[in-house]
């Protein structure tokens, strides 16, 4: 707990390390074990920053009992040396061209001839940024693909894969509820825990092996994204319906070495020409 606030606080790494000793010699003076003491977080404070949120916070990343209670400061210091991430992260979550909608089955509902001059603009758009792009991840659904093809004519040296938990879904019964969209309930619960892995999977700090900074793209759907948003950004995860994007449009999200994250753009569509720009 002391240890919690230390950090939460900003505190130096011998503010930590003190933090640490202190309490492992409180719990042992009242009998305690040292794990018992240092690793029950307190509650966090409505609007307060849970610095471990991706749990790579440095100081989550080795066994605190362990701590040898002579040399805990200057262990402490390698260990968190050891796990502290040196790179940023940034995130590019692409939502698919628009698709035709009367499609019976996933393999059906294909990009509109519309669709495809958006996935145009969105790789031209990309491209132009001048980012060394190490990797897309996009969706298996078929408008994904179709839209990650067109995109990788313009990012040719850039290595693909996929992912089936992109996959468009149900992610959290959203707040307010609205009448225009009402799934079986039982969505939330086959969908709901994906996405949820897709936001472990894909957002994080950088891992504490990578020296440069890497720039990614994600393509998938318009409610992965807003679910990553809110929870990337740590807001209410059920408010993700109120945020709405256009079709083959940009979001950034930049996650810093500290766990700091910050959104650089929402939905940025303005390259297109207004008559290209849809929401389907």
């Amino acid at each position: 707990m002391y240890l919690r606030r230390a950090l939460i606080a900003g505190g130096s790494a011998a503010a930590a390390a003190a933090a640490i000793l202190g309490a492992v010699a409180a719990g042992k003076s009242k009998g305690g074990s040292d794990l018992d003491i240092v690793s029950v977080p307190p509650p966090l404070a409505t609007g307060q920053w849970d610095r471990n949120w991706d749990r790579r916070e440095p100081i989550s990343m080795f066994n605190l009992s362990k701590i040898n209670g002579e040399t805990g400061e200057e262990e402490l210091q390698l260990h968190r040396n050891k796990h502290k991430p040196k790179a940023t992260r940034h995130i590019f979550l692409i939502r698919h061209s628009q698709y035709k909608l009367d499609g019976k089955s996933d393999f059906d509902r294909v990009l509109t001839p519309l669709g495809r001059q958006q996935a145009d603009l969105t790789g031209q758009r990309l491209a132009s940024l001048g980012y060394k792009y190490t990797h897309i991840v996009y969706s298996t659904m078929t408008r994904a693909k179709e839209t990650t093809e067109i995109i990788s004519k313009y990012l040719p040296d850039v290595k693909k894969s996929s992912s089936d938990l992109l996959r468009e879904g149900a992610p959290i019964r959203p707040e307010p509820q609205v009448c225009h969209w009402k799934p079986d309930f039982v969505q939330y619960y086959e969908d709901g825990p994906r996405i949820e892995a897709a936001f472990r999977q894909f957002i994080h700090r950088a891992d504490p092996k990578q020296e440069e900074d890497s720039y990614e793209i994600l393509i998938c759907h318009a409610n992965v994204i807003r679910y990553i948003v809110c929870r990337a950004l740590q807001f209410p995860p059920e408010a993700w319906l109120r945020i709405s994007l256009n079709n083959g449009s940009i979001t950034s999200l930049v996650i810093r070495p500290n766990g700091n994250v910050s959104l650089r753009m929402l939905g940025d569509s303005g390259f297109m020409p207004p008559e290209k720009i849809s929401r389907t």
